[in-house]
């Protein structure tokens, strides 16, 4: 009686995820384009004047997609530049082959070729939290493709302890999926606010952030299992990276906050800065991790005085 109780439980709660699937995926639908590469189709978002200069790449951080960069500081950038968005393989409308592609390494590679496809020989590279690993991978695999990167609260060492235990739990075998066909988006929509809220401190959350930023799509299984394939692996591999930093010879500024709980400055953006020499580091007192909506007009002066010295320089090289 009590094996059928539980059975039936699941049944009604994976008919109750398919019907959240189709409600999600109906209020956020892709505002992109598609671009096929190997091992996965990624969703990019291509806004802004195409003549102005050095396009603008944004890399969106872990359990986000790329609404999370567009707004506010995308758009803002858009009024002069070329911005490019993309929904890193696996995330918002993007999707991957292979759960298992889920570190910088394989991400980088997927990035790299659909900026190729789609024209972009260099561009300046802004990149949050789980993309700061990116970001970095990218500079040192594919050098010739990036002009500069600008970093916030970025992800770049390792660090002492895990990732959550649920993501460890959604990436295993059976159990796993299991949970995210069942349990994960009924119990998500009642956790999504508050654990984004708690993102934001010691800033208040914007108002609606939300809705704005698509976030109930990670709620979707398989969005939420490449998540949490994404999590489980990025220690490994910035372990793996981390003695190569010095090899970076693009421009880099690094923009953190010190009370920032979820990526801490001290791990990861003072050691990352200390390696790479052409880096800029600013740490702000009460800054924490959403840097992106914090100091939006902050992060646009940094990359527009970057790319005012990185025109004339390559002018130079000319």
């Amino acid at each position: 009686m009590i094996v059928m109780s539980v059975v039936t439980a699941l049944v009604l709660l994976a008919l109750v995820t398919q019907a959240g699937i189709v409600a999600v995926q109906r209020a956020f639908p892709p505002q992109g384009g598609m671009v096929e590469v190997d091992g996965a189709t990624l969703h990019v978002v291509d806004i802004g004047p195409r003549d102005a200069g050095l396009p603008i790449v944004m890399l969106h951080g872990a359990s986000s997609n790329l609404e999370a960069m567009r707004r506010p500081l995308g758009d803002l950038l858009a009024k002069d530049h070329r911005v490019i968005l993309v929904d890193r393989p696996g995330h918002g409308w993007s999707t991957r082959a292979r759960r298992q592609d889920s570190t910088p390494q394989i991400q980088a590679r997927m990035i790299d070729e659909a900026l190729g496809k789609l024209g972009i020989d260099r561009a300046v590279f802004v990149v949050h939290s789980w993309s700061g690993a990116l970001g970095a991978r990218i500079a040192l695999d594919h050098p010739g493709r990036v002009a500069g990167l600008v970093m916030l609260a970025p992800v770049t060492h390792p660090w002492r302890g895990g990732v959550g235990r649920y993501n460890e739990i959604i990436a295993t075998p059976v159990i796993g999926p299991l949970l995210a066909y069942t349990v994960t988006l009924p119990l998500g929509y009642f956790l999504a606010e508050p654990g984004a809220r708690n993102v934001f401190l010691p800033q208040m959350m914007p108002d609606g952030f939300v809705q704005d930023s698509a976030t109930p799509l990670l709620l979707r299984p398989r969005e939420f299992i490449a998540n949490a394939y994404d999590l489980v692996t990025l220690k490994q591999a910035v372990t793996a990276q981390a003695a190569r930093y010095g090899e970076i010879s693009a421009p880099v500024t690094i923009i953190a906050g010190e009370p920032d709980k979820t990526v801490k400055t001290n791990i990861h953006a003072r050691p990352f800065a200390a390696m790479v020499q052409h880096a800029k580091l600013i740490v702000l007192p009460d800054l924490g991790h959403m840097v992106q909506n914090a100091v939006p007009e902050l992060v646009k002066m940094e990359i527009e005085t970057m790319i005012g010295k990185i025109a004339p320089a390559q002018a130079a090289a000319d």
